[in-house]
């Protein structure tokens, strides 16, 4: 031995649960298990289900009642004899998530209600030569603000909102974002001037590993273990293991744009060469032709592919094998058995999965015993922007007791006048 072994990391001293840290505690249980209940649930069941007392129950209820979390729906049809009892089920009415995305084709915003469902879309097509940070941001102020609009007639408020960029990201500093002319910007404080007047907290993350978020919620976890795969302004890879997102140890994992495939292969602009950037980017198969006004560079991209274009054509084949290469040393590494191809590369698929799934059958060790699967994402283009928009709603699911804090007049879940009862 050279040397002593170091002692395993202390625990943080463990507090005494006071009376206020239980009852959100008992909130939080009752409120997962309203989101968790495929069907509306009764204030009886969520009495078996938690061990809680029947007045903490009712007393629970009414606070997320009250807060706009939860709602009356019908009846709650639970197999038992006697008087159907009233269901509850998961508010569209009250907190929501603004998802911001700054994508190769423009702009978008969206709002996500606390049931998961999509209820404002909206996109404005951009370019980014030669425009800073600032008047980026300044224009995705303004959509923000008309989202907010349009749900606050629908009796919903935004509670947080979440910026995704094609980059990686430290604390709301957009360290390096070359297809945006961005090095260093920081976004955070630039959008929270820019829509100050909203008053909305607000965070900054990549890209890619919203869009994978967003994929993992729409598949309710069928899926739990994936690689997603942005093609857009830049290509990242969101990791997506167990049902959690690996962010690495400065959460700037899954920058796969910039992983070599071709060693002496061409220049790339981040100083290194033969990146897959320069091969399978929206820029890279568009070549020296971009795409005319008013029309998007994947689409573009496919219109000249659906018209037969051979230099189209031979370039969307060098994008997949190149694609597949990188692909190929990421899956050999994390032993993950599904790629989803997102963001541009989901309406692209059809011209790339061939030669992606040619390079991982050839390449990944395991694929003899266990295939891997390559798709399109479900949520194609807009995967990120919704994925933001689940990542501020998600929030106030984790800690619907912060949202009730946040309720005029209200100083935390109702006090109960006897013990809460634990379920052991």
């Amino acid at each position: 031995m050279t040397g002593p072994i170091r002692p395993s990391r202390p625990r943080q001293a463990e507090q005494p649960v006071r009376q206020q840290s239980l009852r959100s505690i008992n909130l939080e249980l009752v409120f997962r298990q309203i989101l968790g209940a495929t069907h509306p649930i009764s204030r009886t069941e969520l009495a078996a289900v938690t061990g809680l007392t029947r007045p903490t129950i009712t007393r629970i209820v009414d606070d997320l009642l009250t807060g706009r979390l939860v709602t009356e729906t019908g009846f709650a049809h639970d197999g038992r004899a006697g008087r159907p009892r009233v269901g509850l089920t998961i508010s569209d009415r009250g907190p929501a998530g603004l998802g911001l995305d700054i994508r190769a084709d423009g702009l978008a915003a969206g709002v996500v209600d606390l049931t998961g469902t999509v209820r404002h879309l909206a996109f404005a097509p951009a370019t980014y030569a030669d425009r800073g940070a600032p008047t980026v941001l300044a224009d995705l102020a303004r959509m923000a603000e008309a989202a907010v609009a349009a749900v606050a007639a629908e009796d919903l408020a935004v509670v947080t909102a979440t910026l995704a960029v094609p980059g990686p990201v430290d604390a709301g500093l957009v360290r390096s974002a070359p297809a945006l002319g961005w090095r260093d910007a920081d976004a955070g404080t630039l959008l929270r001037a820019a829509t100050r007047h909203l008053d909305l907290p607000i965070t900054v993350d990549n890209e890619a590993n919203l869009a994978a978020l967003g994929e993992l919620y729409a598949t309710h976890r069928s899926l739990d273990s994936f690689v997603y795969v942005s093609g857009g302004l830049g290509i990242g890879a969101g990791i997506v293991l167990d049902g959690q997102l690996m962010r690495g140890s400065r959460g700037w994992s899954g920058e796969l744009g910039h992983v070599t495939v071709y060693p002496d292969g061409k220049p790339c602009p981040c100083g290194s060469r033969g990146c897959l950037q320069t091969y399978a980017s929206l820029e890279a198969i568009l070549g020296a032709e971009p795409a005319p006004p008013g029309s998007t560079p994947d689409a573009e991209i496919a219109a000249r592919a659906d018209a037969g274009r051979p230099d189209t054509l031979a370039a969307l084949d060098a994008a997949g094998t190149a694609l597949g290469v990188a692909l190929s040393d990421m899956l050999n590494i994390l032993d993950i058995g599904s790629v989803l191809l997102g963001g541009s590369f989901s309406l692209l698929a059809s011209w790339l999965t061939a030669n992606v799934r040619t390079e991982i059958d050839q390449r990944v060790l395991t694929t003899d015993w266990a295939p891997v699967t390559v798709r399109p994402a479900l949520l194609g283009p807009d995967a990120a922007v919704i994925g933001a928009a689940l990542t501020s709603v998600d929030q106030v699911r984790q800690q619907p007791a912060g949202w009730l804090l946040r309720q005029p007049g209200r100083s935390g879940p109702a006090r109960s006048r006897q013990p809460a009862k634990r379920s052991g």
